[in-house]
């Protein structure tokens, strides 16, 4: 083994123990890759060498990418299974300034039924019970969603630290989690301050990172980079790195208000450097692509990215989640049409 990669090996979490790529005692696997077992993330020490040594080749990122769109297909039953997949790992949301208790309860029982009960009975789907991956709103509407999903094993993310800007003091983000929490979020999708990355400030970065898991107590933090505003793919896998490093859940990609979203370059720059974080550590971290994804097409390309690059467990809602609310109406039409042989009109399929 070279020396580069001894050092990333032995790297420390954030008590000090070191981490090696094999799972440690008594912790149980969530994932494997490549045939080894990995844990859920538990956070390391910052390693600035490892993110200032990252490396992206824009053009074969592009070219990686673009074969996900033209290599790569599912047809007829098998298609089918992937969009009931993509279903089960989809984050409904409503984030909207005029979002109301009864908007909230109505795409609760959207995700208690994805789909039509009579759409479920033509595929002869009965037995698998299908519910979406979980139900992400503001902090007001997390109690309002907490009952609505109640009896379910359906989680409620709440959106905090300001976001979308996440430019608040850091003290009021930090109670804004805490707040969603003990109101009985499970999921909490904060914001990262952009101009950390923009000045390579990786010790701040990780450090307001750290401090959000901290707030989070036994909810998923789920770190949003908005990658639509950081520039470079440089930028996008340093600060997946740095997430990663400070104990994130999952990282996602945007807010789904920015002027670019999710886009594939970065998703592969995404599950890349989740993938080295796995191998280097043995502990496996979510992916979550979020805004602009609006077909049942996406959505099958996303899930192509994730078994390729990551694996069938990044398959589960466990460690891949799709913020993509508005993509369910196609998801339906496409699973009526192959029941039926005719598409529905897309009004028929309100989310809530």
């Amino acid at each position: 083994m070279d020396t580069q990669k001894r050092a990333r090996l032995e790297i420390t979490d954030r008590q000090g123990n070191r981490i090696l790529s094999e799972n440690s005692p008594g912790q149980t696997a969530i994932a494997t890759l490549g045939g080894t077992a990995l844990s859920a993330n538990r956070g390391t020490s910052l390693n600035l060498d490892w993110v200032e040594s990252v490396r992206v080749n824009l053009s074969a990122v592009e070219r990686r990418a673009a074969t996900i769109v033209t290599r790569r297909t599912v047809k007829k039953d098998w298609q089918i299974a992937w969009l009931l997949r993509a279903i089960s790992s989809m984050d409904l949301t409503t984030l909207s300034s005029d979002d109301t208790d009864e908007r909230v309860r109505r795409l609760c029982a959207k995700a208690r039924q994805p789909i039509q009960q009579e759409l479920v009975e033509k595929l002869g789907i009965e037995e698998l019970r299908l519910q979406v991956g979980a139900v992400c709103v503001y902090h007001l509407f997390v109690g309002t969603a907490r009952r609505a999903l109640e009896g379910t094993n359906i989680p409620v993310a709440a959106v905090s630290t300001g976001f979308p800007a996440g430019l608040s003091p850091l003290e009021e983000r930090i109670a804004e989690i805490r707040r969603s929490v003990e109101a009985g979020a499970q999921e909490i999708d904060v914001v990262i301050t952009r101009a950390h990355v923009f000045g390579a400030k990786w010790q701040k970065l990780y450090d307001e990172i750290v401090a959000f898991k901290d707030a989070c107590g036994p909810a998923h933090l789920k770190v949003i980079l908005g990658t639509g505003d950081l520039l470079t793919l440089r930028n996008v896998a340093r600060a997946s790195l740095v997430a990663m490093m400070a104990g994130a859940d999952f990282i996602k990609t945007s807010t789904g208000k920015e002027t670019v979203n999710a886009v594939l370059p970065v998703g592969v720059v995404m599950t890349r450097a989740i993938r080295e974080y796995a191998e280097e550590t043995g502990m496996a971290v979510g992916f979550k692509p979020a805004g602009g994804i609006r077909t049942a097409k996406q959505s099958l390309e996303w899930l192509t990215l994730m078994k390729e690059e990551l694996g069938n467990s990044w398959l589960d809602a466990h460690l891949f989640r799709l913020g993509a609310s508005g993509m369910l109406a196609d998801i339906e039409r496409q699973l009526e049409f192959h029941a039926t042989g005719r598409y529905s009109a897309e009004y028929r399929h309100p989310i809530a």
